[in-house]
């Protein structure tokens, strides 16, 4: 029997109210928050603008990479031009001057080593018919075979022919050569540039980006600042000073050794095994043990001999002495940023790693407070 819900005073039959029925929106409303459509959109916009920046950073990468080389070149270079500043000069002509030197040093050094290539490459046509008979007797007498001149032209001949077929395959290819010559030329214009700039305006450059920082930030913007010059220009100039000295030692062993181009060849020994990380000591002493063995075997002997003694002198003797007050890092640890700064940024990372962990040391070891180690009672007994 279905129940009467009459009221017991008046005897009047009430329906339901309509507010009290469960509209199904009014269910949806109080089953889904309101802040979640608003947290929808937001993490929709997040990854769009990740999307977006992410998109942006693969196009600008050039121009990203050329802005960080000039940005550390100007730091390399801004000690100079501090210097020349303070003895009355305008900051747009001390950087031309700093500009102008390191022109004539480069241009200096390639016209070398072009001048050295030049010499080897002609001396070398020039002895090759004695050389190849050399070659030939030698073999002859030490593996007692009959080998003879005619022999190793023909041979010689067939590797000519392949190298003109693949010359003339790269020939094909001028355009794309020419494209890329191009690019890197407009990339070493940019460098140029943006490089001058940041030099010349450094000191505006830095407050246009403080004055966007609240003053407390300013402080450590400045001393970041500040350290990253420090160490890229101890960095620069610590390796200019053994690369001289580098240069001068080798050189007077050339000349001793009687090895032909000794000048090149021991300018080439100074800059390429101190800017080129990991690989330019041994890029540097390859190249002269090779020219000397062309001409004297012993003298190739003895110049491999000085070059390895004089590393260690270099590395147990003069370096910790130049670079004690300019980089002070542990090779483990400057080897390490090498093969990262390579992994992530290709030769430009390798060439700038040193002098961005330097600068990230530093930078740590002023805000990073460090403590006395504590030793055990029983291991002090």
């Amino acid at each position: 029997m279905p129940t009467d819900t009459s009221d017991a005073g008046d005897g009047e039959t009430t329906a339901p109210d309509d507010d009290a029925r469960v509209r199904p929106d009014a269910l949806v409303a109080s089953v889904i928050p309101a802040w979640l459509p608003r947290a929808y959109l937001l993490a929709a916009a997040t990854v769009a603008g990740i999307v977006v920046t992410f998109w942006a950073l693969t196009r600008l990468q050039g121009l990203l990479t050329v802005l960080v080389v000039s940005l550390f070149l100007a730091f390399a270079i801004e000690p100079a031009v501090n210097w020349l500043a303070a003895r009355g000069w305008k900051r747009g002509a001390a950087t031309g001057a700093v500009f102008t030197i390191v022109t004539v040093v480069l241009v200096g050094f390639v016209w070398t080593m072009g001048e050295l290539v030049v010499n080897q490459v002609s001396s070398l046509i020039g002895n090759l018919p004695h050389d190849i008979q050399s070659v030939v007797t030698w073999i002859n007498d030490t593996f007692h075979t009959e080998l003879s001149v005619t022999d190793i032209t023909d041979r010689t001949s067939e590797i000519s022919s392949k190298l003109q077929t693949w010359a003339l395959d790269l020939a094909d290819d001028v355009w794309g050569i020419g494209t890329t010559a191009l690019g890197v030329l407009f990339q070493g214009l940019g460098v140029l540039l943006f490089t001058f700039y940041f030099a010349a305006d450094g000191p505006r450059f830095r407050n246009a980006v403080c004055s966007l920082l609240p003053p407390q930030r300013q402080l450590h913007v400045l001393r970041a600042w500040d350290i990253a010059v420090e160490k890229t220009g101890g960095y620069l100039y610590s390796r200019a000073l053994l690369a001289a000295c580098s240069a001068l030692a080798h050189y007077a062993a050339m000349r001793v050794l009687g090895i032909p181009s000794a000048f090149a060849l021991a300018l080439w020994v100074g800059v390429v095994s101190q800017f080129i990380p990991t690989v330019g000591t041994y890029l540097a002493g390859a190249l002269p043990v090779v020219v000397a063995l062309a001409h004297n075997p012993r003298s190739a002997l003895w110049i491999l001999g000085f070059i390895v003694v004089y590393q260690q002198f270099e590395n147990y003797v003069l370096q910790p002495r130049i670079t004690a007050t300019t980089l002070d890092m542990h090779p483990a640890v400057a080897f390490g940023a090498v093969l990262a700064g390579a992994a992530l940024f290709g030769a430009t990372g390798a060439l700038l790693a040193i002098p961005v962990t330097a600068t990230a040391q530093a930078f740590l070891s002023a805000y990073v407070r460090r403590y006395d180690v504590q030793t055990p009672p029983e291991a002090s007994k």
